[in-house]
């Protein structure tokens, strides 16, 4: 059997004598591609590779034991695998025009491998590169290394790491790094697979009006209340087999790409002007359907900024967007980095770092964190902006003196303990579940479709002195040796890096030095 590496990097050592004169087991060649750049004398061999995540060892003997169907060895160059030893995430990897051609994408996981195939022995086939990986193969030199001791004070345990004994290298160290990053992904994947708030999201139930004061808006002399019948908008979107999530009580933000960076983006829904209302009213009154009412945006519209761009659901005709069935168009505008009408939107961004400071779940089960998050990771994603300033502080965070604002993703707080989709169980939910003092319920359907239900449309207050989101615990994640720039002394990346490691029993509780 033959087996093939190709490295990047090498770091030199010497070989002990009695290593170079052991003949391999069962006929076992190593070949490694040598680095014309690293240097190399006299019986040095050039066999030791530092990555990122262990030491490369080689051991010959347990390859020629442990061959399987997924391991990192057998003859194919297209060979992929979540904890390779040899993965090195931090590089890319070149991809030859002919791989581009062929339509061959790069796994995340395998941006840059080191192992790019190994030849059955019995084949006879002279060394040289593998297919795929093959035209970077070929641009390395090669040469045969002479038998590797096996590496002494590790366990056999040890060294197999994750993938067991046919990945034979992997530190135990290096196998909790996999662990974690392969943690790590699966949240981001399962925090994107949440929908975008593009556009007014519908109620659970059907709902009809009542002429009554509106206890959720001030001079509103009706009140939409829910039915019993779910809506039929939320049985076409399978609301059975949907997430339900929190519903949480702030202001909509969007980030997307702006002068070639991710940027923040404040909502801003375009209004019809007076004269626009007054005639979409009377239409309203004369019992026709909204639909056929004929808008025209130049007059019926109050202006908006150049910057402004419509949400994506919106409908289009002849490039302009179209209102919804209320008459709004809703959008976003871009928030700049000392905007004083956005003023809270901006203290949790930084435009030279390139983070926002984000409430989300912690990896440990009833607890949340507060870390700075890479807004390239936000990218095409809504969040809800709450805080100090934000719709009356409902959850109680920072003070007049010190606000605090904080960006929270949407669909971030899984309801673990949901109500059937009853009226009579949902309203006993919020009244008598700690788990239930939220603002409303929002169901993530598989097929993108957002589904609400305010805890008004139940005819229930809005909000509470001790809300569920507030009366849990929080800790402080901020390492701030990890970013050049230097935060403002006022700012909240500030503040929140002078906190880093620390826990708070109640997320109300954060407080800064005066």
């Amino acid at each position: 059997m033959e087996l093939w590496f190709w490295e990047q990097t090498f770091v030199t050592a010497k070989i002990p004598q009695p290593a170079r004169q052991q003949q391999p087991e069962r006929g076992v060649k190593v070949y490694v591609s040598k680095n014309p750049q690293a240097p190399s004398s006299g019986k040095e061999r050039d066999f030791w590779h530092q990555s990122r995540d262990s030491l490369l060892q080689p051991m010959v003997q347990p390859m020629g034991r442990h061959l399987c169907p997924c391991s990192p060895w057998k003859s194919t160059a297209e060979q992929r695998s979540t904890c390779s030893p040899w993965r090195a995430p931090h590089r890319r990897r070149w991809m030859h025009p002919k791989e581009q051609a062929a339509g061959r994408t790069l796994d995340p996981w395998r941006q840059e491998s080191t192992l790019v195939g190994a030849a059955a022995g019995q084949s006879g086939a002279a060394p040289g590169p593998g297919p795929g990986r093959g035209h970077r193969l070929a641009e390395g030199r090669w040469r045969e290394l002479a038998p590797m001791p096996p590496v002494l004070g590790r366990s056999a345990a040890s060294q197999a790491g994750p993938g067991g004994l046919h990945f034979p290298w992997r530190s135990a160290a290096g196998a909790a790094q996999a662990r974690c990053r392969a943690r790590r992904e699966r949240a981001a994947v399962a925090m994107r697979r949440r929908s975008a708030v593009q556009r007014k999201v519908p109620c659970l139930f059907v709902t009809e009006v009542k002429k009554e004061p509106s206890a959720k808006r001030e001079r509103q002399p009706f009140k939409v209340l829910a039915t019993e019948t779910i809506s039929g908008k939320a049985l076409a979107a399978d609301i059975h087999n949907a997430i339900p999530t929190e519903k949480v009580d702030g202001t909509c933000c969007y980030v997307t790409t702006y002068k070639g960076q991710p940027y923040l983006w404040a909502r801003l829904d375009r209004r019809p002007s007076k004269q626009g209302e007054k005639k979409f009213r009377q239409f309203l009154h004369s019992l026709k359907d909204c639909k056929e009412f004929a808008w025209n945006i130049e007059e019926d519209f109050k202006p908006v900024p150049d910057t402004w761009i419509p949400a994506k659901d919106l409908e289009f005709s002849n490039g302009n967007p179209l209102p919804d069935e209320n008459g709004h168009m809703p959008g976003w505008v871009p928030v700049e980095k000392n905007s004083k009408q956005y003023c809270w939107h901006s203290s949790v961004i930084n435009y030279e770092a390139e983070i926002a400071l984000v409430l989300k779940r912690h990896a440990d089960p009833g607890l949340l964190e507060i870390s700075p998050v890479p807004l390239s990771e936000l990218l095409e994603q809504t969040l809800e902006l709450i805080g100090t300033n934000i719709n009356a502080n409902p959850y109680g965070l920072g003070s007049k003196k010190h606000p605090v604002h904080l960006l929270v993703p949407h669909g971030a707080f899984e309801i673990k303990n949901p109500p059937t989709l009853k009226q009579n169980d949902i309203l006993s939910w919020f009244e008598s579940c700690s788990e239930g003092k939220v603002e409303g319920i929002v169901w993530h359907c598989h097929d993108g479709c957002l589904i609400k239900l305010h805890r008004h449309h139940l005819d229930l207050p809005w909000p509470l002195a001790e809300t569920y989101l507030n009366s849990q615990p929080v800790v402080i994640s901020f390492n701030r040796s990890k970013y050049e720039c230097d935060f403002e002394p006022k700012s909240l990346f500030h503040h929140f890096s002078n906190l880093d490691g620390q826990r708070f029993d109640r997320l109300k509780d954060i407080k800064f030095d005066a």
